[in-house]
């Protein structure tokens, strides 16, 4: 798909990964809703690039709908969706103590990383479906965010690599549905990024993190990321697949 003159909507977009593909996007001509649960960030990234912030939470699917309102009120329908708000967290099913880890930490992973993936691929599908295919016969292309972590969980990881692992499985039927309606689904997996939360943690901590990537042996860039994503949009064959962003790396247990 030409990215230029396109609606597109980045959900996380106000920092990180997100902002890097809301900011490419725009460097290719796209009118951008920048979307995030924090609305100063979201406004301050879409003041940068001439589009729009909005404020929503993903599970959320009255707020959703509301944005994806203000989305059309200033842009119309998005037929480019990058899905790529999230949360982390980690916490071994045991404590020390033999205490069973909490059910709610688990729930609020999974709802925020998988139920959320879902729920705006729902609602943004339903809005491509009813637009007119484009001269390639596509009405749209959506692009979520999985991890490493899908393949390769660490310890204490159930829940982020769960929740991740569930966004990859989804994406092959997800691209199966929609296929009859000319939306494509794809998903990209990050390894290890110079992200904002990256950087919260000591130097010696990111500096060996970096060196257990073989090649590249350094963090991703969210540029590196952002490419891939108007990668995906661009290429109209690449449908139902999730690439792996890692420089070869392999988690290790811990």
């Amino acid at each position: 798909m030409q990215i230029k003159g396109q609606s597109a909507l980045v959900t996380g977009g106000a920092s990180g990964l997100g902002e890097a593909v809301a900011r490419a996007l725009a460097a290719q001509g796209a009118h951008v809703a920048v979307l995030d649960r924090d609305a100063d960030k979201a406004r301050r990234v879409a003041a940068a690039i001439g589009g729009v912030g909005l404020a929503a939470d993903v599970t959320d699917s009255a707020a959703l709908t509301a944005a994806l309102d203000g989305v059309e009120q200033a842009h119309g329908t998005a037929r480019i969706v990058l899905h790529v708000a999230g949360i982390g967290g980690a916490q071994r099913i045991l404590g020390k103590d033999g205490s069973p880890a909490p059910l709610e930490a688990f729930e609020r992973i999974v709802g925020v990383n998988l139920i959320g993936s879902y729920n705006v691929a729902r609602l943004t599908a339903a809005r491509m479906a009813a637009l007119q295919p484009l001269d390639s016969g596509e009405r749209g292309v959506l692009v979520m965010t999985a991890s490493v972590a899908a393949f390769d969980g660490q310890i204490g990881q159930e829940a982020y690599a769960a929740s991740k692992g569930g966004v990859v499985s989804m994406t092959l039927p997800l691209a199966r549905d929609l296929a009859t309606h000319g939306i494509r689904v794809a998903t990209i997996a990050p390894g290890l990024f110079d992200t904002p939360l990256m950087q919260t943690l000591p130097e010696p901590v990111q500096q060996a993190l970096a060196a257990s990537v073989p090649f590249p042996q350094r963090l991703g860039q969210p540029g590196e990321f952002a490419e891939l994503a108007l990668h995906i949009v661009r290429n109209g064959y690449l449908n139902g697949e999730t690439v792996r962003l890692d420089g070869c790396l392999r988690m290790a247990p811990r």
